[in-house]
């Protein structure tokens, strides 16, 4: 017990059991939710009265998990299912950085305001103590500085900092350690910073302004990060660039996966053919790419009728249709598949590169074959090529002859596994859902703390 804890417990006995309120909140993608659930379930079983401010999307999971649910009413339940309805306009951008400007501003900018309005009633009839939500969730400057509520991020993406050390995030660019290549890092944050998100940036000063937040002249991923007491990161620093200037508040946690229910009864998933084959291959596009034709289609392709296994999970999209169109003996193609039933019988894993879905293969120690450039999924495969996890093809679209070569290279050449090992063992040595506990408490002994001190002023 630290000091300070013994110190509270010693003038305040009991005061570690008296009930926190704790707000969860995520942007409105699975990305963003489904990391925050375990967390979320493991503090609401340590006691904290915990409660959920979300689309309604996720409304159904939540009260599955028994937490009480604040839906969206003043914020624009914008999902990447729905954004083309909400904004037609944006179908008729074709450049990719304008596209990335107003996605910047209309998903995540201009929702911020809209949040804070929802969470300033929310606290009006559940004052919590600790706001807990995505490191992107825009809402997080004002909660801070507005409703003098503390604030833990949850990195759900790769760490985006800018850093000195780095080219600028978003672009998907891996570090150099050269002189030349450090020059260039350096010209081409300035160019990021002032011509390319120059669009995004007006508008987040403009906004965080009009509420009297200082931004500092920094972007809007970098303020999230600063403006939050703790970003707890998933993942580990064997899976991020290095920085000398990281910031003091960042604290890496391990991998953040989903909440299962212990108690949900499921049957396992098990088919005798991934004894049959020389190798075994696992290829998803996760839930929100609906194009079979990126990954699945080529990955099919490639491997029909050869001495490898592949296991197609795609998420209900085309399923029958592409058990129709593949009906070889060594093609298994479902819906969904249990990952925990198949990844220990996996010998590749080929994904768009979802951080979650990374992370999990990573823990279950496969090799990776990534193919995805949009939603930020070229920020997570550009760290498995340059991690030498597995080979990054750098497209949205790989021929099968691309795939093909890639896989056998990835499993031919021993690196990769012992890479993706070693980063493994170094993902075990975390328990994410006590360490999130342990800083939760941390905050809140030193709440109490500075209360009691202030009252002994006060009364002196």
């Amino acid at each position: 017990m630290s000091q300070l804890k013994k110190w509270v417990t010693l003038r305040n006995p009991g005061s570690e059991k008296v009930k926190k309120r704790i707000l969860f909140a995520n942007v409105p993608a699975d990305g963003h939710f489904n990391p925050l659930t375990g967390l979320a379930v493991h503090l609401k079983n340590c006691g904290y009265d915990v409660r959920w401010y979300s689309s309604s999307m996720y409304k159904h999971k939540i009260e599955k998990m028994d937490i009480p649910y604040y839906p969206f009413v003043k914020a624009i339940n914008i999902t990447q299912e729905n954004i083309a309805e909400i904004f037609p306009d944006r179908e008729k951008i074709n450049n990719k950085v304008s596209k990335l400007n107003f996605d910047i501003i209309n998903f995540f900018v201009l929702r911020g305001p809209e949040y804070f309005e929802d969470i300033t009633a929310i606290y009006e009839q559940f004052p919590f103590d600790l706001f807990i939500c995505d490191s992107t969730f825009t809402a997080i400057p004002f909660v801070k500085e507005k409703l003098n509520v503390p604030v833990y991020s949850i990195g759900i993406v790769p760490l985006p900092e800018s850093s000195v050390d780095l080219p600028p995030a978003g672009l998907g660019l891996t570090p150099s350690t050269s002189f030349l290549g450090r020059r260039k890092q350096d010209f081409l944050r300035f160019f990021a910073d002032k011509i390319l998100f120059r669009a995004a940036n007006r508008v987040v000063n403009k906004v965080m302004k009009e509420y009297g937040i200082d931004t500092n002249g920094v972007g809007l991923f970098d303020l999230l990060i600063k403006k939050a007491d703790l970003l707890l990161q998933s993942g580990s620093p064997g899976f991020e660039y290095k920085r000398s200037d990281i910031s003091s508040n960042v604290r890496f946690m391990g991998p953040l996966l989903p909440y299962i229910n212990p108690n949900k009864t499921v049957d396992q998933w098990f088919d005798q053919r991934l004894f049959s084959y020389d190798k075994v291959i696992l290829v998803t596009q996760g839930t929100v790419e609906k194009d079979v034709e990126k990954i699945i289609v080529p990955t099919l392709e490639a491997f029909k009728n050869s001495n490898y296994l592949v296991v197609a999970t795609t998420g209900g999209s085309q399923t029958e249709a592409l058990k129709l169109r593949y009906p070889q003996q060594n093609l298994i193609i479902e819906d969904f598949i249990p990952f925990g039933d198949v990844m220990p019988y996996t010998d590749l894993y080929i994904t768009n590169g979802g951080y979650g879905g990374v992370l999990l293969g990573i823990q279950n120690q496969l090799p990776l074959l990534v193919a995805g450039v949009h939603e930020g999924k070229n920020e997570i495969n550009a760290r498995v090529g340059y991690f030498e996890l597995g080979l990054n093809l750098q497209t949205e679209k790989p021929f099968p002859l691309q795939i093909k070569l890639a896989a056998e290279k990835v499993l031919t050449d021993d690196k990769y596994k012992r890479n993706v090992e070693k980063l493994a063992a170094e993902f075990n040595e975390y328990r994410p859902n006590e360490l999130c506990e342990k800083y939760v408490d941390e905050i809140f002994i030193r709440q109490t703390a500075e209360r009691m001190i202030n009252q002994k002023i006060s009364k002196n």
